[in-house]
């Protein structure tokens, strides 16, 4: 079967398609026909060998994120029969592996099925990016009515925390830059700000007192903690310990461990269908062109995910 991946870890250029042995459906588990993956800037960290690959052998293939068919049903499943439409989380350079691949061995609990009236390429882009915003949220623990500020509000990630955080009745700050303001009023936060230097200046001018919760989306860090208040937390997606500020709580997205969680992959696909969160596709890319993918995608300014095909 073929898959996207390295053999020495590098830039966009070390990416190329693989052929390997085809993989079969164990117990507990489905194999899907993948028919589309999503492209997220965590697949960067893997090609360029930034993550542990100790677990894994060449070529080392990258994807959280992965959508298709089941195609075999492995032994002790019920309830997943050939041919269900799915989307499913993947695990980089361990168990499974990632989710550039043909055919992807998915243990029940790591996929639910795609959300009525999407397509399979704007499904692969919900499961991880989905998890990490239910994750944040979760470890934030704000009440309706506290306040949430967000960096990087106009990507992905972004987006799907705006979107959830409104629905969950918190007072929502995002950041944009003038550039990105449509997109980002259309997701529903209650007030804009100007992303840069200001921020936190913007952010005290609409709460004296400071945010209840910053999400970092933007990898900020330093420059935005003191947007919030004594008592306050902060809530990183890139392993960051925090600064030590006195009074502010500092937690860390680890998605990983959401790996088998069907009850939030359930809750992302009603989300889905009910308009809660929206998935965005920025392009779709035969699989062959997953360097350049990634080449757009570390440039910046890409709204929504690449999504790749075979």
């Amino acid at each position: 079967m073929k898959v996207v991946g390295v053999e020495t870890f590098g830039g966009p250029a070390a990416l190329a398609v693989h052929e390997v042995p085809e993989v079969h459906a164990g117990a507990g588990s489905v194999r899907i026909a993948v028919r589309a993956f999503a492209v997220n800037p965590t697949d960067t960290g893997v090609r360029a060998g930034e993550r542990d690959s100790s677990a894994a052998r060449s070529p080392y293939v990258p994807g959280m994120d992965a959508a298709g068919v089941i195609d075999e049903v492995g032994p002790d499943v019920e309830g997943w029969p050939i041919g269900d439409e799915v989307m499913a989380m993947a695990l980089p350079l361990t168990g499974h592996g990632g989710a550039y691949v043909e055919y992807l061995v998915a243990p029940v609990g790591s996929f639910t099925r795609i959300p009525r009236d999407t397509t399979i390429e704007e499904a692969s882009t919900v499961p991880m990016n989905g998890l990490t915003a239910i994750q944040m949220l979760e470890l934030a623990g704000l009440e309706r009515g506290q306040t949430l500020a967000v960096t990087g509000a106009a990507g992905l990630l972004g987006n799907y925390v705006v979107q959830f955080a409104k629905a969950a009745g918190l007072t929502v700050v995002a950041d944009s830059s003038e550039q990105d303001e449509p997109l980002v009023r259309s997701l529903g936060p209650d007030h804009v700000v100007r992303r840069g230097d200001g921020f936190t200046d913007a952010v005290r001018a609409i709460v004296p007192e400071g945010a209840d919760a910053l999400f970092d989306c933007a990898v900020q860090r330093d420059v935005v903690v003191p947007a919030l208040r004594d008592g306050g937390v902060f809530v990183d997606v890139r392993g960051w310990e925090g600064n030590g500020a006195a009074g502010i709580r500092f937690e860390r997205v680890f998605v990983f461990s959401e790996y088998r969680s069907f009850d939030k992959l359930e809750r992302l696909r009603q989300a889905v269908e009910g308009g809660t969160i929206v998935p965005r596709v920025a392009e779709v890319l035969p699989a062959a062109r997953a360097t350049e993918a990634h080449e757009r995608l570390e440039a910046g300014g890409t709204r929504g995910r690449f999504v790749l095909t075979w």
